[in-house]
C-alpha cells in the first residue's frame, strides 16, 4: 500500500522508522502516522488518540510497537491538529467519528483485520465503530477509557471553550505561555500550543458533550465477539479505576493496571505498556488464509 507522504505537523522531530501520511477519508485528508514492522509482521494495529489530542501523542511510543513486529498505525481524528474539520458542531457526532474510523481501517488493513486500539476518547468511539463492523477488526483494546459519562463532567473545558474556542482552553490551563514567542517555549510546549490553535473547538466542545453523556456499551461490546483488552495506569484519574474494572467484568475482558502509568501510560509508563499490548495482541493472531 502507498499512502503519500505529508509535511510533520509543528516542531517535533519524527522518529526514525515512522513516516507521516495523509489518508484520505470522506470527511478530506486525515493525518497518520505509519511505523512499518521489524522483520516479518505480526499484524496491523491502529490507534486511536483521545480528547484534546492527535497522533502526536504516539509518536515516541509507536517505534516501541514497530519493534515488535506490528504494523502500527495512528491517526488524528477529524479536527484535530492537520487532519480536516469541518465548521459546525453537528459534523462531530460520535457515529461520524467511528464512520473515520472504519474508512481508516479499510484502507490500512487492506482487506484484512487489524487490532483497535482507542485511548481515553478515542476508547468512545472504537467500540462504535467495532460494535457497527466487528469483522473489520481482530480485537479492541480501551486505553485508560471508561463505560460512560456523569452530570457536569467537563464543565469547565466547556465553560473555556465557549469564552475562548480551543486555544482559550490552553490559556487557561497554560496562564505561563500567554504572549510568549515560541522561542522562549520549550519544544513541547511550543507544539501543544500550536496543536490547541489548530484543534477545531467544535471538536472539542462535541467531544466534550459526547464524554458528559455517554452510556455504557458494554453489552454490545461484548455481542461482538472480539477478544477485548481494558486497561489504564495505576493513578489514572479520567474515569474511575473501579468503573474501568467494572466494565472489563463484565464485558470478560482482559484487564490489566499499568504500574507507573496515569492517563497516558504509552507516555508515562512506554515499556510496560507496550509488553502488556504484544502479549494481549499475540493471542490474537489474523486466522490463516485471512
Amino acid at each position: 500500500m502507498s499512502l503519500a507522504r505529508i509535511d510533520a505537523f509543528g516542531a517535533p522531530a519524527v522518529p526514525d522508522g515512522v513516516s507521516v501520511v495523509g489518508i484520505q477519508a470522506g470527511v478530506g485528508r486525515l493525518s497518520a502516522y505509519h511505523a512499518e514492522p521489524v522483520g516479518e509482521s505480526r499484524g496491523t494495529v491502529l490507534i486511536v488518540p483521545g480528547f484534546t489530542g492527535s497522533k502526536e501523542d504516539f509518536r515516541e511510543f509507536l517505534p516501541r510497537l514497530s519493534a515488535l513486529g506490528w504494523d502500527v498505525w495512528a491517526y488524528s481524528q477529524r479536527g484535530q491538529g492537520d487532519s480536516a474539520g469541518p465548521e459546525g458542531i453537528g459534523n462531530y457526532a460520535l457515529d461520524l467519528f467511528a464512520a473515520d474510523l472504519l474508512e481508516v481501517a479499510a484502507i490500512i488493513g487492506n482487506g484484512a483485520p487489524v487490532h483497535l486500539l482507542g485511548h481515553s476518547f478515542g476508547g468512545i468511539v472504537a467500540p462504535e465503530a467495532a460494535i457497527a463492523r466487528p469483522e473489520v477488526f481482530l480485537s479492541l483494546t480501551l486505553l485508560c477509557s471508561g463505560p460512560h459519562g456523569w452530570p457536569g463532567r467537563l464543565a469547565d473545558t466547556i465553560e473555556a471553550l465557549a469564552q475562548g474556542g480551543s486555544v482559550g482552553l490552553w490559556n487557561r490551563h497554560n496562564p505561563h505561555t500567554i504572549g510568549l514567542a515560541d522561542g522562549l517555549l520549550t519544544p513541547e510546549e511550543a507544539f501543544l500550543r500550536l496543536r490547541a490553535v489548530r484543534t477545531s473547538s467544535d471538536n472539542l466542545l462535541a467531544g466534550a458533550q459526547i464524554l458528559r453523556t455517554h452510556v455504557d456499551r458494554s453489552t454490545e461490546i461484548a455481542a461482538t465477539g472480539l477478544p477485548v483488552f481494558i486497561a489504564h495506569g495505576e493513578h489514572d484519574d479520567a474515569w474511575p479505576i473501579e468503573w474501568q474494572h467494572a466494565m472489563a467484568r463484565r464485558i470478560d475482558a482482559d484487564y490489566q493496571v499499568i504500574a507507573a502509568g496515569a492517563h497516558s501510560p504509552q507516555l508515562e509508563a512506554p515499556g510496560a505498556t507496550a509488553v502488556l499490548l504484544d502479549q494481549f495482541w499475540a493471542q490474537h493472531p489474523i486466522a490463516a488464509g485471512s
